[in-house]
């Protein structure tokens, strides 16, 4: 790495940014507790992103960008650990977003997530789906999801990633972590051929279309714990979102599978919180009976009621997450308002109208 990446990174490090971007015409930018933050340092020339992009990657890597023009990468940093590298195209420039991984797994505790998504973690089979927008913190819950499994559970766990953020040693569990382009050509064919591998868990980063759905359902349907991210900001429109990828016959086939194997739905959002940093708001949907006969029907708009009348098998609306941080002000009121998904009776709630 060059110098110039050397002394940003070590300014991310300082300022706890969990993003940089370098763009072309622009001072190096950083987001921090979700705002970006533009620094004082020089502007951005094409040929200073062109020089750190030829830096940052392999000949391998180098003819992929240069024929698809788009390409995302791991690297690793001995004061930021590791990070994801997203490289891109504008005006015929190259420009890069790193993101930053950490360098540990928190605690349930420190992510604000609650208590029964470790039951969800301890199944032995089944589809588990982390949904939210992108920044949403999917990828951390995934790799504590992952980590409890490790600590608690002598299997065998294989992951598909694209890029890996963390990586996880070997604990009580067995973990062999994949990257396409570094340990795969493509993300479909490795998912396929994991099973092949002998795994009790498959981690799936993202489930992006039709193909790779498909072979996270039969996994899960075969006795095989799967989890999963998919960019969705909602427990409904996440599995409209799955059926929503087949066609005639084959959408009742996928909302039967469905039915049948989904174990749980972690929803998330993170909010700026009033100490400056971010906090965690989330929806927890559990597959009870009342579950999988919602998803049977196809009506997928009452898996409300069932979030509402489930709370005591511990299951988290993401209104009741956001009063919960209201309360113990971590966030503001109009923080909480402007994510609610029922604002209205949210502001009832809290003692007053939308906006007072």
């Amino acid at each position: 790495m060059t110098p110039q990446l050397d002394r940003l990174f070590l300014r991310v490090a300082a300022e706890r940014a969990s993003d940089l971007h370098l763009i072309v015409g622009l001072p190096p930018t950083l987001r921090i507790n979700g705002e970006i933050i533009v620094t004082d340092s020089d502007v951005l020339t094409a040929a200073e992103t062109s020089d750190l992009v030829n830096t940052l990657l392999n000949p391998t890597q180098q003819a992929v960008f240069e024929r698809d023009w788009e390409l995302c990468i791991s690297l690793h940093h001995p004061t930021v650990g590791r990070m994801r590298v997203t490289l891109y195209r504008r005006n015929g420039v190259p420009e890069l977003s790193i993101r930053f991984c950490g360098t540990r797994i928190y605690t349930r505790d420190e992510l604000g997530l609650p208590p029964k998504i470790d039951d969800l973690a301890r199944k032995r089979n089944g589809l588990i789906l982390v949904t939210g927008a992108t920044g949403s913190g999917k990828t951390t819950t995934l790799n504590y999801l992952v980590n409890l499994i490790n600590q608690e559970r002598r299997c065998k766990i294989v992951t598909i990633e694209d890029p890996i953020e963390f990586v996880h040693e070997n604990n009580r569990a067995i973990i062999v972590q994949q990257e396409v382009l570094t340990d795969t050509r493509s993300f479909g064919h490795a998912l396929l051929h994991s099973l092949r591998q002998d795994p009790d868990v498959i981690v799936v980063g993202e489930m992006r279309d039709h193909a790779a759905i498909t072979t996270a359902m039969t996994a899960a349907e075969t006795g095989h714990l799967v989890l999963a991210t998919l960019h969705s900001s909602t427990t409904a429109q996440a599995l409209e979102r799955i059926v929503g990828t087949f066609e005639g016959n084959a959408q009742r086939q996928i909302i039967m599978q469905l039915a049948n194997t989904l174990q749980g739905v972690i929803s998330q959002d993170l909010l700026p919180s009033v100490d400056g940093g971010r906090a965690l708001a989330c929806e927890l949907l559990i597959a009870n009976t009342a579950v999988r006969n919602t998803i049977r029907e196809s009506q997928f708009h009452h898996l409300d009621n069932c979030l509402q009348t489930g709370t005591r098998e511990g299951m988290v609306l993401l209104d009741s997450s956001l009063h919960d941080l209201y309360l113990r002000c971590k966030i503001t009121r109009d923080t909480a308002l402007s994510r609610a998904r029922h604002p209205d009776l949210f502001a009832k709630r809290t003692g007053g109208l939308p906006g007072a």
